[in-house]
Parts: structure tokens; C-alpha cells; sequence
């Protein structure tokens, strides 16, 4: 699996594991489950982990630091997320989280992006991961937190990178629009954008995939199936788009992208990861995973051979503009940066 290597050291492979599920997203996921998931995307060659606390309110970074504890520590990295204190809740703790992750509310969410807030917040997720450092800490959701982000949020986490705590930082969200002003004017060595750089939602190609590339920073695609709509051969009628049930425009629009790639040989989930990777700004693809049937999956769709045929009919037939600078596509994988 290819790996890129970020001006400032950090290595990332271009398939990532999101652990999202690993903190039971929308329903439970065994321990079991958990392990061989970040066992068989081990195996597939995947060596860049994302967590955060709020995935589970810690579950998935405790079940991903016990996944990779008997692993050398030199050989993956990991990213986790900073915004989001959690603070003890015991009179809620017999509820279930409202965060959208079946797991007890023992805890509560705090945004809080001071210096001391993201110390503290670090801190925490060291001790549930089992790790004396990450290697990559992101900003997490600051949407509504644009002032203490951008200014001691952003400047906490360059100091901790000058200092050789953690190797690179930036900031992860669901808009591109955000991203790209922290790209403008924060020391910033790379971004996670959710869902704004996919098949069906380009908005990301509009201003930060362009100026990430001018500016040097590397970009993280997450979310490239939409939240379900791309993840299938066939979309189904009743299938999510970013969390919601998704218009009827959009699942025949993904129909007709589908039928494009049937043309090829290639499936609708294969196209959507590697038309992320086509832009030269794109470093990764964080993709989620339950099980180790997922992982392998994943892996499985990363190495499919995407035909340029492909993309010059999808682009002909004005469903996806084509990608500035893509590249055609390799004979051979091999390690990049």
C-alpha cells in the first residue's frame, strides 16, 4: 500500500482506518469485532488509525490503543481529534449518549478549544489510548468555535508540533469552506474533510483542494461514500446521504454513476475511493470499519484497477468534472510521498 510522507515527517497510508465504529456508532460493536477489525486492516497494509474522543465519549480510542498495543509503535500512525472535553456525567449516566453512539452517557462533551483545554484534552487521550504520543491531533467540528479556534486553538497545537510532541496538526470537519480559511492563514500541515470530496460532492475542488495544493498541505478524505449512498453496487431506494435518508435525485444520480462503472468492470464503492485520490493534494482515505470482513473490504476496493476510460466518460457525461493534475492511472503500486 502506497504510504505519503508530509514535508514534517508524518507517513500516511492512502487508506486510513476511521475508528468511528469502534466507539459503536449508531449500534453496538463487540470487542471482538473491534480487534479483528484494526487486526485485518493491519493485515491489508493500512498503518494510519483515526480516533477521537468523541467517537463513544473514548470507547474507540480505548478499543484502538488495546488493538495496536502489541504492535510497534514506529511502524503506524495515529490521529486523534482535540474540541470536545469529556467531562464526567454520572446523574446521566444510565441514559444512553445522544452524541449518535449507543454507549452509556457517563460522560458529556465540553466544546472548549483553550490552550489548557486542548492539553487536557490530549492528555486524556493518551491515557485511553496507551500511547506516549499521536502522531497527527486535528481540531475537531470548530464550526461554531471559528475565533478560539483559529487563534489559541490552532497556535496550541504548532506549539506542541515545534516541540516535537506530536508530528503534524490541522483541522478536521464536514465543510470545506472552514478548512480552506485555516489553510489561508494557519501554519497548518494537513486537513480532514468529510464528505465534501466525493462522488457526489465536489465542493471541496471549489477553493481548499486547490490552494492545499499550493500551500503544500495534504488533505484526508473521509466520508467518500456519502454516509451510505456510494457504499453499495446499487444504491438502494431507502439509502442514507450524510446521515439522512437521501433525496430521490441524488440515489438516481448515484444510479447513473453506478451504470458507468458497471461499463468499466469497476463497482460504484471502488470508483468513490479512488476518485478522491485523484486529486495530487489528497494524501488519504479514512474509511471505516466494524469487523474484519469491512477492513478487508476496504483494502479489497482500494487496490481495484480504476480504468482512465472511466473517468473521461463520467466527465463526458457530466456526472464528475474531471480532476485537475490526476494522474493516470499507476501500473504498479508502490510508496510515494
Amino acid at each position: 500500500m502506497r504510504t505519503r510522507t508530509l514535508p514534517r515527517g508524518a507517513k500516511l497510508t492512502e487508506l486510513g482506518l476511521g475508528a468511528a465504529q469502534l466507539g459503536n456508532l449508531a449500534r453496538e460493536t463487540s470487542d471482538t469485532d473491534a480487534q479483528g477489525a484494526v487486526d485485518a486492516a493491519w493485515d491489508s497494509g493500512v498503518r494510519y488509525f483515526d480516533t477521537a474522543p468523541h467517537y463513544g465519549l473514548g470507547l474507540s480510542e480505548r478499543r484502538l490503543g488495546a488493538a495496536l498495543a502489541r504492535r510497534p509503535r514506529a511502524e503506524y500512525t495515529v490521529s486523534t481529534k482535540v474540541g470536545r472535553l469529556l467531562v464526567p456525567s454520572p446523574r446521566t449516566a444510565h441514559r444512553q449518549d445522544d452524541g449518535g453512539f449507543a454507549v452509556p452517557a457517563t460522560h458529556r462533551r465540553q466544546w472548549d478549544f483553550s490552550r489548557d483545554g486542548i492539553l487536557r484534552s490530549l492528555e486524556g487521550s493518551l491515557t485511553r489510548l496507551g500511547l506516549d504520543h499521536v502522531d497527527v491531533v486535528y481540531l475537531h467540528d470548530p464550526d461554531d468555535h471559528w475565533h478560539e479556534a483559529s487563534t489559541t486553538g490552532v497556535d496550541t497545537l504548532v506549539e506542541l508540533r515545534d516541540q516535537g510532541v506530536v508530528k503534524a496538526v490541522g483541522a478536521g470537519m464536514n465543510q470545506g469552506a472552514m478548512l480552506a480559511e485555516f489553510v489561508r492563514r494557519a501554519d497548518v500541515d494537513l486537513v480532514m474533510v468529510a464528505g465534501r470530496h466525493t462522488l457526489l460532492d465536489r465542493s471541496a475542488l471549489d477553493e481548499l483542494l486547490p490552494l492545499a495544493r499550493e500551500r503544500g498541505v495534504g488533505v484526508v478524505a473521509a466520508a467518500v461514500y456519502n454516509s451510505g449512498l456510494l457504499a453499495a453496487d446499487r444504491p438502494p431506494s431507502d439509502a442514507t446521504y450524510d446521515y439522512l435518508p437521501a433525496p430521490r435525485e441524488l440515489i438516481a444520480r448515484a444510479g447513473a454513476l453506478a451504470d458507468v462503472c458497471e461499463r468499466h468492470g469497476v463497482t460504484l464503492p471502488e470508483a468513490a475511493i479512488a476518485y478522491p485520490l485523484r486529486h495530487p493534494a489528497v494524501v488519504s482515505v479514512v474509511l471505516g470499519a466494524r469487523d474484519a470482513r469491512q477492513s478487508r473490504t476496504n483494502a479489497e476496493r482500494l487496490a481495484a484497477r480504476v480504468p482512465d476510460a472511466l473517468w473521461a466518460e463520467l466527465a463526458a457525461l457530466g456526472l464528475v468534472p474531471e480532476v485537475p493534475g490526476a494522474p493516470s492511472t499507476p501500473s504498479v503500486a508502490g510508496e510515494g510521498s
